[in-house]
């Protein structure tokens, strides 16, 4: 479903007061299917936008190789944001754009937390994944998205340099709320926390989040933030939501992450990327 009517129509049009010039997807729960698949439909609609003048640009907690498979599909010519921001790379996925670690003091406090609620820990380098238990929840899951496996280590201990993200996995979902409240509060300031899937607690540089991957591609391309329209369907979202000049929530977005939007369309098992795409950006244009 999505938002209709006077207020709909009201909001989108306070809030794109410039031509969009750029759309900014997330990745997983957005621009492809549960399954992790692009659908006919959402490659058509971006070929549509920059067909029209408009670029294209994803961004997700992936690792940059973990997107090669949709750079290629969509055949796209702009930045790619992994790592919530952590990397920004050119779609050749080898000239680096910018990157922020974790503060190296940081991550054994980090990892700790993540342990102290019980969640597995992951960690990840700008081309490397590591984890402790290769048979861990979702490491199958994380596995079959982004498309390698990971490194085995017996121990994280003194593992601390250029780390990009560390990942508290769990399906004890209050759990992965507590462990997400308290890196916010035991690391305020010095880190970015947000869940990116009810069981996935991403923790990245504080800089590395995607309301500044926002900024970052408004500075990389010249362009207004307040040209850009995002859309997404989770907490870590919202960031992008309040930097853009247009924001779509996702219909299977929760409640909170959609209030926070401009607009709602429809689910991503129901094309709502392709309809968003359709209803906001491309109809918009004919119409001006």
């Amino acid at each position: 479903m999505v938002k209709t009517g006077v207020a709909a129509d009201s909001k989108m049009a306070e809030q794109n007061s410039q031509p969009i010039q750029l759309v900014l997807a997330d990745v997983d729960g957005t621009l492809v299917t549960n399954d992790k698949k692009l659908t006919p439909q959402a490659i058509e609609e971006v070929k549509r936008l920059r067909a029209r003048g408009i670029r294209f640009a994803i961004t997700s907690g992936r690792p940059p190789r973990g997107m090669r498979m949709l750079i290629d599909a969509l055949q796209l010519t702009d930045p790619v944001a992994a790592f919530n921001g952590g990397i920004i790379v050119k779609p050749d996925l080898r000239t680096v754009l910018d990157e922020k670690y974790l503060p190296s003091e940081c991550v054994p406090g980090i990892i700790d937390s993540i342990f102290k609620h019980k969640l597995d820990a992951w960690v990840y380098t700008d081309s490397d994944w590591f984890v402790l238990n290769p048979a861990g929840v979702h490491v199958d899951r994380e596995q079959r998205t982004v498309q390698f496996p990971p490194t085995v280590i017996k121990t994280y201990e003194g593992f601390t340099e250029k780390i990009v993200k560390i990942v508290g996995v769990s399906d004890d979902y209050p759990a992965v709320q507590r462990a997400e409240a308290d890196v916010q509060r035991d690391f305020a300031g010095r880190v970015s926390a947000a869940r990116s899937q009810p069981y996935y607690l991403d923790i990245t540089h504080p800089d590395a989040n995607k309301g500044m991957v926002v900024s970052a591609l408004a500075r990389l391309l010249n362009i207004s933030e307040k040209a850009i329209a995002t859309i997404g369907d989770m907490p870590n979202d919202v960031l992008m939501f309040k930097r853009s000049g247009m924001s779509v929530a996702m219909g299977n977005a929760s409640d909170e992450v959609k209030k926070q939007a401009t607009l709602v369309t429809d689910s991503n098992e129901n094309e709502g990327f392709a309809k968003a795409m359709e209803k906001y950006i491309l109809s918009q244009l004919v119409t001006n």
